[in-house]
């Protein structure tokens, strides 16, 4: 019956291809990827027939195991296109019909082809759904990865900018935090922060912690972490923005930062530039003082 199916399944491939094709090629467009804007119709016709036409050559060349060597470059082919489409924002049902929708085209090319023969129609049905099953499992599980890697890149990078160092003056840096405090989070605070310092030859950072939402022992815990690497590179650290209710927080767990903190971004600013020996006054004072 193996024999037989996969014969079955590749000459009727192979003798009704065009109309195999142009039934395929209906169901893909009524589907969602080309209303979704996201493809070409041009680019999805091509991407059928290279994987139309890798199908029917693994066949030809004997079996219909998905994972058989024979089928290496149509599975390279899928691995391609399911990365692509993770890239371009997809969906895993779309993704999927691009190769479950081949199935109605093949059945009932096989119904033609078989006529009232329905030892060899049961045959080529069930060749081409195993085929075309484990086509498509391999296909979810390369989107699906791809998709996940997409997600962890784009969440690095939103972590790296979420955490801009600000020079305010000469030797005084800021670094604004907003939204929860992790250890990988805090791993990329540390190492732009510390750069940073480098970079500019900072004499104090600032950790403004407005924009975090809560604070508890492991936020806190990632917050002197921070402090001790940037006072291992000769800077002292000052933390503003706390909160009301994140110092009552605090209190009652009994937190300690033993750091210098201000309750607003301007205060610690201003204890900065007293550190730096520095003074901001007004325009008017100065000249006065002139006088």
């Amino acid at each position: 019956m193996t024999t037989d199916g996969a014969e079955v399944l590749s000459k009727t491939v192979t003798q009704d291809e065009a109309a195999i094709l142009d039934a395929w090629n209906a169901a893909l467009r009524e589907g969602t990827s080309l209303q979704s804007g996201r493809i070409r119709e041009a680019e999805l016709q091509t991407q059928v027939k290279a994987v139309f036409g890798q199908l029917r050559d693994a066949l030809a060349s004997g079996g219909f195991d998905a994972d058989a060597a024979g089928f290496a470059s149509l599975r390279e082919t899928l691995a391609d296109i399911s990365r692509s489409r993770a890239i371009q924002g997809f969906t895993p049902t779309d993704t999927a019909n691009f190769v479950f929708s081949l199935k109605e085209p093949i059945f009932e090319a096989l119904k033609r082809a078989s006529g009232t023969d329905a030892t060899s129609l049961a045959a080529g049905i069930w060749a081409a759904g195993k085929v075309l099953d484990r086509l498509g499992l391999q296909t979810m599980e390369i989107f699906l990865a791809s998709r996940e890697e997409v997600i962890g890149r784009q969440g690095q990078e939103i972590a790296e900018l979420s955490t801009p160092v600000v020079r305010l003056w000469d030797g005084i840096l800021a670094l604004p935090l907003i939204g929860t405090l992790d250890s990988a989070r805090t791993g990329v605070v540390m190492e732009n922060l510390l750069q940073a310092i480098v970079d500019e030859e900072a004499e104090i950072a600032i950790i403004d912690i407005t924009g975090v939402p809560t604070v508890d022992t492991l936020v806190a815990q990632h917050l002197l972490k921070t402090v001790a690497a940037a006072r291992l590179m000769g800077a002292d650290c000052i933390i503003s923005g706390i909160r009301p209710q994140i110092a009552q927080t605090m209190v009652h767990l009994g937190v300690e930062l033993n750091v210098v903190s201000k309750a607003t971004l301007a205060d610690a600013f201003a204890v900065a530039l007293r550190r730096t020996g520095r003074k901001v006054v007004r325009q008017q004072a100065a000249v006065e003082e002139r006088r």
